[in-house]
């Protein structure tokens, strides 16, 4: 086999690099490489550099979030996409010359709940368009990698369907314990180092690993005006990091857990893992405490450090149904209980703490943007409402989504009629307005959802 990526193709039509398949028009060597990647474990991908090329990155450009924020230079995405051929073709040329730096990334925080914030971290365009073609590259190699618990920033793959897949686990397998866990500050804390020698292990190709290297050294600039430059860490908001953190969470986390711990575990084990968010199933508590104290030991080898306040071991058994045994995952609450037939089953709720942040959420906009417009904003109440309801819809958690219902109708109540200095709406009034618009509620929610206590 020759060096570098090998396309697969037919004998009667080869493929050039810069094909555009039919699909969404995607290259069809990113096809070629996941099958590469798939049939081929130990391959060491070369030359993805050079697939850089005008063709990946119009694709990369649709992939994009076309209402992102501008960076440093104040650039926005309809600006840079009013000559985006010519953009393009000219951040080849400097790809090709060697010639392109990444610029400075504009810290932004945003509320992240209990008076306290999140940090993201916001490329300008030209580095965005860039990390989203490199991110295409990595995914059509690390998907032919990642193991099937690991659902965060993943293609076909979100936290609904990890909530459902570990009721499915919990429910029908024999675990009697759950670990469940957090890491502490994980995007800040990824070692550099070790993340460039994990994406060694799938690529031979100095240019496109300095590339990334140059993403992760870029410096910060916070709002403040002074510029960090970082030792570890991939700034959360990047284009680029999910993947990356996915990549090292994968080796970190786990790859080591498939090979090491479930072998080495009496009974049953299993982990599910969105994003730096896990939780660990064991059907002996043995296997759970040896779990447990080995976890700090681990992270703690690749610079990573577990969340004392979030990570506990919990009695978790169809033998012990009650809501005061219960765990937090995705902003679910698991919990065994009886149905009504008195057959123990795995029910979710709504976190207390995500119910109380969501409404908080609807209040905190309704205050700042009560003076629109009725029709505009009772438009996006719908959709932050909906938009709930169907994360949260779930058998067992209709009463959540009334709770939450009952608060966002008060609120509209309260805000609405502070759009003047005496109040001008009535409950009646409110209630007809809210008919007129089609406000969603929880019933029309749960429609659809079958009665077996997993959906």
């Amino acid at each position: 086999m020759g060096k570098g990526v090998t396309v697969i193709h037919s004998p009667q039509r080869p493929l050039a690099p810069d094909t555009v398949g039919p699909e969404n028009d995607e290259p069809t060597f990113l096809r070629a490489i996941s099958i590469k990647a798939g049939t081929a474990k130990a391959h060491r991908f070369q030359n993805l550099y050079g697939l850089l090329n005008e063709s990946l990155l119009h694709h990369a450009w649709r992939t994009l979030n076309q209402r992102g924020a501008p960076g440093v230079d104040k650039v926005t995405m309809a600006e840079y996409g009013k000559n985006l051929s010519e953009n393009i073709r000219q951040l080849v040329e400097r790809l090709k010359r060697n010639e392109y730096r990444s610029r400075l990334i504009r810290r932004r925080y945003i509320p992240k709940g209990n008076d306290k914030e999140r940090p993201l971290g916001i490329p300008v365009v030209e580095d965005r368009l860039l990390q989203a073609a490199a991110r295409l590259l990595l995914e059509a190699i690390y998907e032919m990698d990642f193991l099937s618990t690991s659902y965060g920033y993943r293609p076909k793959r979100g936290a609904q369907q990890a909530a459902k897949d570990l009721t499915y686990e919990l429910q029908f397998g024999r675990h009697g314990y759950v670990v469940e866990a957090d890491i502490k500050g994980f995007f800040d804390n990824i070692d550099h180092d070790w993340l460039l020698r994990m994406l060694a292990e799938r690529i031979d190709d100095k240019p496109f690993v300095g590339l990334i290297a140059s993403w992760l050294k870029a410096g910060i600039l916070e709002r403040d005006g002074s510029v960090l430059h970082p030792h570890t860490g991939t700034p959360q908001g990047g284009v680029i990091s999910p993947i990356l953190a996915n990549i090292y969470l994968h080796y970190v986390l786990d790859v080591w857990f498939e090979k090491r711990i479930k072998p080495s575990c009496a009974g049953q084990a299993y982990i599910i893992r969105f994003a730096d968010d896990f939780v660990c199933a064991f059907q002996y508590r043995a296997d759970a405490q040896r779990f447990y104290r080995a976890l700090p030991r681990r992270l703690g080898a690749f610079g990573l450090q577990a969340a004392s306040e979030k990570t506990c071991i919990h009695r978790f058994s169809r033998f012990h149904p009650t809501r005061t045994r219960r765990f937090t995952f995705l902003g679910f609450e698991f919990y065994w209980e009886a149905d009504s037939k008195g057959t123990p089953r795995v029910w979710r709720r709504t976190s207390r703490k995500k119910l109380r942040s969501s409404i908080r959420a609807c209040k905190d906009w309704l205050k700042t943007h009560r003076y629109l417009r009725l029709p505009i904003l009772l438009a996006t109440m719908k959709r932050k409402v909906r938009g709930h309801y169907n994360y949260f819809r779930a058998i067992g958690n209709i009463s959540s989504l009334w709770c939450f219902h009952t608060a966002a109708i008060r609120l509209l109540y309260k805000w609405l009629n502070r759009r003047s200095e005496r109040r001008s709406l009535t409950w009646e009034g409110l209630r007809r307005v809210l008919e007129a618009y089609a406000f969603p509620t929880p019933v029309e929610a749960m429609q659809g959802i079958r009665n077996r206590g997993l959906a």
